[in-house]
């Protein structure tokens, strides 16, 4: 199912990208995405042998109007072809491209007290400084995790919390 969902979404990347519209195809398919995760209707309704794929189009038309022309089309091949399910890592993985392309990279700062706005800003800019890409920004907090941080940049995490090194302490002395 992956390579499936690897196929639609480069596929769907690369005609958005020839048309100049990566930004719109990936608001749209990310909004249709969320509403039908969000809504169980929705997914009985596209996930089901039980509806017609010319039912799906029309239910398509009728609950999301105004969506660009490559979204709609992409998203008729997906009923015609019985593919509705993959829609959810059709929309990972096209996420994935476009942070890429764009050159993103995605920073989450969890901590256990909620840090202000400056301090957040500064280990953004000194990670988009080392890595040279742009910064997108979250920020959590855990209480879990008693003090320290913990760096979620893009696919590597750098757990620098009191829990983590209490947690490395505790399997030293049950070792030693």
């Amino acid at each position: 199912m992956e390579e499936l969902a690897e196929v639609y979404a480069r596929s769907l990347f690369e005609v958005a990208r020839d048309t100049q519209k990566l930004d719109v195809v990936r608001e749209q398919l990310g909004q249709i995405s969320d509403a039908v995760a969000a809504d169980r209707d929705l997914q009985t309704f596209f996930f089901s042998p039980y509806f017609s794929s010319e039912e799906k189009e029309q239910g398509l038309a009728r609950a999301f109007t105004g969506i660009d022309e490559t979204v709609s089309n992409f998203l008729g091949l997906l009923i015609e072809k019985h593919r509705m399910p993959v829609l959810f890592r059709v929309k990972q993985r096209y996420e994935s491209m476009w942070q890429e392309e764009n050159k993103v990279l995605p920073v989450q700062i969890t901590s256990a007290v909620a840090l202000d706005e400056d301090t957040i800003r500064s280990v953004g800019d000194r990670i988009g400084e080392r890595t040279g890409r742009r910064i997108q920004l979250t920020s959590a907090v855990d209480p879990d995790i008693l003090g320290g941080l913990v760096l979620r940049v893009g696919n590597s995490v750098a757990d620098a919390s009191i829990r983590n090194r209490l947690d490395n302490l505790r399997r030293q002395v049950a070792r030693g």
